[in-house]
């Protein structure tokens, strides 16, 4: 055989593009999307609103981008978890990072007391978590990266144990914290997307900013490994390095989305899976953006809905996570009958 021929055979065909129809059905739907986000965003600014413009717009105008930050960390980080771990019924939460967050809040509390974690600013507060949850991740994913070749499955499984760890830990904490001071803390633990304060949101719209660059760099090299660890590693991806940089990636976002609002288990299942039933398509250019508006319009419409128009005090985030546990287990079911 020529050297020509063996080049020809051995090098894999670069991808297709995508079809002329599939781009314009592509097209329609992020057309629709962005429709509907924009709809949103300017319904949730100026419907029902009241007195001088310049304090609503000041006013509402953090909220929204504190929606909008959060709509974007969880719903990126779930689809590059599922991603990683090519199962799309897993989210980031499976690692244990709820629990602890549960664990923070709940020492904080017995340690400091109401009065104490009222006098910490929230700046110091929301570094320290931000920090200790990507620092025991990042130690997590290089002790099972490091060496020899380990399972993601290893990794859920610590990501599991750890989780019960926390919870159990918590529990017992709470068990000692008085009263009054564990009603404050059963506030803390649910999440909620109208109280950000306002100094949060330029470090964490920088660190999302810089995610942004590093997973747009890293695009195409996303789509390879959705094909799987194996055939990744045959069309010349360095399959350890990238699933450890996407894993410090997801950690990081999920930290912020958590230190920012507190803990959402279902809501980047949700998001992630109507994106892909959405879009049809397994480029991540598509289904990131998609994911990311579909977060975005979930928040900040359901947000101007309960709070602007049915005049609800209800919590958001207890709509959202049922809705996606309800998808959790329609998935499960699907799996199943599988």
């Amino acid at each position: 055989m020529s050297g020509d021929a063996r080049s020809r055979t051995l090098v894999p065909p670069a991808p297709h593009a995508p079809a002329a129809p599939e781009r314009a059905r592509t097209r329609i739907l992020f057309a629709v999307l962005g429709a509907l986000t924009v709809a949103a965003v300017v319904a949730f600014l100026v419907v029902d609103a009241q007195g001088s413009w310049d304090f609503v717009l000041a006013f509402r105008g953090r909220k929204l981008l504190a929606l909008v930050l959060v709509a974007f960390a969880i719903a990126v980080s779930t689809v590059l978890f599922q991603t990683v771990t090519e199962n799309r019924i897993l989210t980031p939460s499976i690692l244990g990072f709820d629990s602890l967050f549960v664990l923070i809040q709940t020492c904080l509390v017995f340690a400091l007391g109401t009065a104490g974690l009222s006098a910490l600013p929230p700046l110091v507060s929301f570094a320290g978590e931000v920090l200790l949850m990507v620092v025991l991740s990042t130690a997590l994913f290089r002790w099972l990266f490091g060496g020899a070749r380990r399972s993601l499955h290893l990794l859920i499984l610590v990501g599991i144990v750890f989780g019960v760890l926390f919870r159990s830990v918590s529990a017992l904490i709470q068990r000692l914290i008085d009263p009054n001071e564990f009603a404050v803390l059963q506030d803390r633990l649910f999440a909620t997307f109208t109280s950000v304060p306002p100094d949060l949101l330029g470090i964490s719209a920088a660190i999302i900013a810089a995610t942004c660059v590093l997973l747009w760099r890293d695009r195409r090299s996303l789509d390879v490994l959705g094909l799987g660890r194996d055939m990744a590693i045959a069309l010349g991806v360095d399959h350890r390095r990238l699933v450890l940089r996407l894993l410090v990636i997801v950690s990081l976002l999920v930290s912020v989305s958590t230190a920012l609002v507190g803990p959402v288990t279902f809501f980047g299942l949700l998001v992630a899976s109507l994106a892909h039933q959405l879009t049809g398509s397994h480029r991540h250019a598509v289904l990131l953006p998609a994911a990311v508006l579909l977060a975005v319009l979930a928040l900040v419409g359901g947000q101007t809905v309960l709070e602007h128009v049915l005049d609800m005090g209800t919590v958001l985030s207890v709509l959202i996570e049922f809705l996606g546990g309800i998808v959790f287990l329609l998935l499960v079911m699907r799996g199943a009958r599988r």
